[in-house]
Order: C-alpha cells, then structure tokens, then sequence
C-alpha cells in the first residue's frame, strides 16, 4: 500500500515494514517512490523541515536516535539539519 493514510481515520497507526534512507529534497517527495512514511528515525538530532501527508510544512527540533511518528511525504533540504534520516514505511 502506497499511502497507509488512504481512507483512514485520524488514529492511524501500523506496524513498520521497512526503513529507507532520505535524501532531503525540496522539490521532490522522498520517502520511497509512491509512499507516505508514518514517521521517520533521525540518527543524528537537529531540525527536521517536512511536508505531512497533506503538504503541510513542518519544522521540529530533534535529538540524536530519535523516532519522529508523524506523516511524512517529504524531508526538505532547506532548514534541515540532522542527518542519518531514514523514512518509517508500512
């Protein structure tokens, strides 16, 4: 399943099927061809810039080793600084 938000309501949740690593875009969704992660895992802390499910812009401070549960359809170049992304898809 592509999107794991389709036609669902707002308590969604699910198991991870696999982790990709995130090549920060601003032009591009990067979280797997098609897919909208259900969070991300940042190895290394700092601002995480993403677009959610519904594009909307959002910008969080991280630590290191830290699961972000949020949708995500893209991680931006611009303003981001942590590294080691990695996109959480079902």
């Amino acid at each position: 399943m592509a999107n794991p938000f389709h036609n669902r309501g707002p308590n969604d949740n699910g198991l991870v099927h696999d982790m990709i690593e995130v090549t920060n875009s601003d032009s591009t969704d990067n979280v797997g061809t098609g897919n909208i992660a259900v969070g991300l895992y940042i190895e290394v802390g700092g601002t995480v810039v993403f677009l959610n499910k519904d594009g909307n812009e959002r910008t969080v401070v991280v630590p290191d080793n830290f699961y972000l549960t949020c949708s995500v359809k893209r991680v931006k170049s611009t303003g981001t600084t942590a590294t080691g992304i990695h996109a959480l898809v079902t």
